[in-house]
């Protein structure tokens, strides 16, 4: 049964979509069949994997509200071992038709049961809320990544996402675990960075991922290709990073694969 992975912040600009698809494609190129799916009515996974959300036929929205099979709506994209799931501005609306509908928080999670068996890892890249498709995400997930940019207002809201959690854990998922936090937009140069490292792993300790991602050009620059950075620079410090967060993630869980044959890197010098 493959695992399922929430990224989630209510917090926007956080680095969610960007750690979605590139902890998605660097799974993949460790070769672990892969599914990421874009819980996000802005639908920035779905083009950031290179499809135009206006032009795909069903989306996880169908899969939500018409109950279509999920495999109905899953692409496959160039990158072997990754498919997408995408996402549409209709999911918007999803957050209004779930409301009335019995079991309305399990709808991700009977949708998934479906298709798990497929996958060894699914990836949900939640929206910047804690609504409905949110919670769904969460019901669903056996863990959850929280990305915590290392930029001034860090820790803002990060009480209501881990109390949310909390929430669900009690209530809905009692398996949910959180995955790790994980510090996103590092920049060597500045100080302040180094502070707000030092202040997420005081505050939350083993927590918080030895991976940390940098700020990054290529990484930046890869969405407006269609493609994870991964195959824009392989080289580069955001393919790197994120290559290290996928070992990570299956070192911790203790799946092996011959490309994991180091400890994650911390921040790169």
């Amino acid at each position: 049964m493959g695992k399922i992975i929430a990224i989630a912040n209510q917090k926007g600009g956080v680095g969610k979509t960007t750690t979605s698809i590139n902890l998605a494609a660097s799974f993949a190129a460790l070769e672990f069949k892969t599914l990421l799916i874009d819980a996000d009515p802005q639908a920035n996974s779905t083009s950031g994997l290179g499809f135009d959300p206006k032009e795909v036929r069903n989306t996880i929205y169908e899969t939500l509200v018409d109950n279509i099979h999920p495999s109905e709506a899953i692409l496959h994209t160039t990158i072997p071992y990754l498919d997408l799931m995408p996402s549409h501005i209709d999911l918007v609306g999803a957050e209004i038709e779930l409301i009335n509908m019995p079991d309305r928080e399990f709808m991700m999670k009977k949708a998934l049961n479906k298709i798990r068996s497929d996958y060894d890892f699914i990836i949900l890249d939640c929206s910047p809320s804690l609504g409905i498709i949110t919670v769904n995400s969460l019901t669903a997930a056996n863990s959850v990544i929280i990305p915590v940019q290392c930029e001034y207002f860090a820790l803002e809201g990060l009480g209501k996402l881990l109390n949310t959690i909390k929430i669900v854990q009690t209530n809905i998922n009692p398996q949910l675990e959180i995955e790790g936090i994980l510090l996103t937009m590092f920049d060597s140069r500045l100080r302040l960075s180094q502070q707000i490292v030092e202040e997420v792993k005081t505050h939350f300790q083993k927590l918080v991922f030895d991976t940390i991602i940098q700020r990054n050009i290529r990484l930046s620059e890869a969405p407006s290709y269609g493609i994870p950075v991964l195959l824009h620079d392989a080289n580069s410090r955001g393919a790197i990073n994120h290559l290290n967060l996928a070992k990570e993630i299956c070192l911790k869980n203790g799946m092996t694969t011959a490309q994991i044959v180091d400890e994650p890197a911390k921040v790169a010098e």
